[in-house]
């Protein structure tokens, strides 16, 4: 009886969510309301307000959610209302879970080697991923998890070049909250042409370290 349809705006620290409803029945709906909950850092800004849709008629509800760290978010929603003129309970939608992605908040950074060790013994948050791909290039490999991850490669060029069958790069993001993120990959490329290896990924908070490895267990696979 009810098509939904979220358009998320994504913008720094706030996400904006237009939800649009159809009424696709010749009822009159009656304290029709978009009610969301979170799971993440994300935090609500406004009540949900009641509304009355006609038969056949459209609204836009608009939602603003205040993003407050580095970590994958989601939101849940159901529009609930009830049917003018009827004593039936209310009716809930439940709509699809909306995943807030890491990588919009996540920008490739750089700093010096002292800056990076001292960091990588510092922090307490450690997340190690392993290699599962169909990859069977090294640096191709390298490069996918950087563009997966956001991140940018503090090992130089030089150091990677040549084909010995093994290479270590060490890799560095900071996120919209001047959040340090920090990856070591250490791979190589076996007699049968498969890449075997880890990526260990440092944070200071929990949230990045789960959500980027996270981000490369489902994005590493490559063609």
């Amino acid at each position: 009886p009810i098509y939904a349809e979220a358009y998320v705006n994504v913008h720094q620290y706030d996400i904006l969510l237009d939800v649009t409803v159809i009424n696709q029945t010749a009822d009159t709906l009656q304290n029709l309301s978009l009610e969301l909950s979170t799971l993440g850092d994300l935090k609500l800004l406004e009540r949900p307000q009641n509304y009355t849709l006609g038969a056949y008629a459209k609204r836009n509800i608009k939602a603003n959610i205040k993003v407050s760290s580095t970590e994958t978010g989601i939101i849940f929603g159901s529009i609930v209302y009830d049917i003018a003129g009827t004593s039936a309970t209310e009716k809930i939608v439940q709509l699809n879970e909306i995943h807030i992605d890491i990588i919009d908040y996540i920008s490739p950074a750089t700093t010096d080697d002292t800056s990076f060790r001292r960091m990588w013994a510092e922090f307490e948050w450690e997340n190690k991923v392993s290699v599962n791909t169909n990859i069977t290039s090294l640096q191709e490999y390298l490069d996918n998890i950087m563009k997966v991850t956001n991140m940018a490669c503090l090992t130089p060029i030089s150091s990677l070049e040549g084909e010995c069958g093994f290479l270590s790069a060490n890799l560095y993001a900071k996120s919209a909250f001047d959040e340090d993120a920090l990856a070591n990959v250490s791979i190589e490329l076996t007699s049968t042409g498969k890449i075997v290896g880890f990526i260990r990924i440092r944070s200071k908070t929990q949230g990045i370290a789960i959500s980027l490895g996270e981000k490369i267990t489902q994005k590493q696979k490559g063609g």
